[in-house]
């Protein structure tokens, strides 16, 4: 309990900015709102405009903090024939999965390893793909997609409604991910996440993006003690709405500051574009790989993130109804 010459001190002194009681790995400077995304998107040529019914609000037209977009070749899509799905007996409530037919910008030979090896391909997409034929995405090998749904703790992507709906429509398993702002209190990102995104049987773990972006208007890094602390506040908030324990996205860089060795009992999603992610993640396991950002396909103007999931089509069925939760490193 605060003592009154204590609580005039404060007025007195911090009277501009506020006097808080807030405690532990929270008690950050809250700046202004944050408008983030992940770094593995780049900003198209032109402006994308959503349909007026979605994001209304002052924050759906603030910019976005972007990594700088490499030229966009140019390729007619639209003019590869749509894959044909892959023959199977359908078993159970099991749909079908679509062989990739992704074609990539900026491709990389990744040898034995490559994620085309792998059965399940999908994609993550942001308000910055515009408009999504999600029919023919799905088509052209998007089994899943996470959709850029918030960040911080005060905005959400203005498409992430339509595409949320546009992807279910379309037979895509679907999920929803968040970017977390490190200037922001965790509890309060957990509950904004909650607040926009349904809580749907079917729908995917949630996803907490974290990873540095050296052109955010938050410039904090904090020590890896508070932030294994707030992504855990973050996280046992969501895994108690949703049911389901979430996953970890994370880059390089990331990563070896922060998560070599830590949250082993979580799945993860790994973004690495040049390497297998047993390359540069050493002894992780991880359920997706993200590898490349210079995807193309039908269904969506410009370049998409391309990703896979780590196990067989008998390994992704299982995972989907609980029984696997985390895929093997190699």
């Amino acid at each position: 309990m605060r003592s009154p010459s204590l609580a005039l001190l404060c007025l007195a002194l911090l009277l501009p900015s506020g006097c808080s009681s807030t405690s532990s790995v929270d008690a950050l400077r809250i700046p202004a709102p944050s408008h983030e995304k992940t770094a593995s998107i780049g900003r198209p040529d032109g402006p994308v405009v959503p349909p007026a019914s979605i994001g209304a609000g002052p924050d759906a037209e603030m910019a976005v903090a972007d990594e700088p977009k490499k030229p966009e070749p140019l390729v007619a899509i639209d003019e590869v024939a749509p894959p044909k799905p892959r023959p199977r007996p359908v078993r159970g409530e099991r749909g079908t999965i679509y062989a990739s037919a992704f074609r990539d910008a900026d491709p990389v030979d990744f040898g034995r390893h490559s994620p085309h090896r792998l059965d399940v391909h999908g994609v993550d997409v942001s308000r910055w793909q515009g408009d999504i034929d999600w029919a023919k995405l799905r088509l052209h090998g998007a089994n899943f997609v996470y959709i850029k749904a918030t960040d911080g703790g005060d905005h959400i992507d203005p498409m992430f409604m339509k595409n949320w709906q546009g992807a279910g429509e379309a037979g895509l398993k679907r999920g929803a991910y968040h970017f977390f702002y490190w200037c922001r209190v965790a509890s309060e990102q957990a509950d904004w996440f909650i607040r926009n995104v349904p809580k749907v049987d079917g729908a995917l773990p949630p996803v907490i993006d974290v990873e540095w972006n050296h052109q955010s208007s938050c410039k904090r890094r904090p020590s890896r003690d508070v932030v294994l602390e707030k992504m855990k506040v973050f996280m046992d908030r969501l895994e108690r709405h949703y049911g389901r324990r979430p996953i970890i996205y994370t880059t390089p860089d990331f990563y070896a500051d922060n998560l070599r060795g830590a949250f082993l009992d979580y799945p993860f999603w790994l973004r690495s574009t040049a390497l297998h992610p047993g390359k540069v993640y050493p002894d992780r396991e991880w359920l997706f790989w993200q590898y490349s950002g210079s995807g193309l396909s039908q269904g969506v103007e410009g370049q998409i993130d391309l990703n896979v999931f780590n196990g067989d089509e008998n390994d992704w069925w299982s995972w989907l109804s609980g029984r696997r939760m985390v895929a093997d490193a190699n």
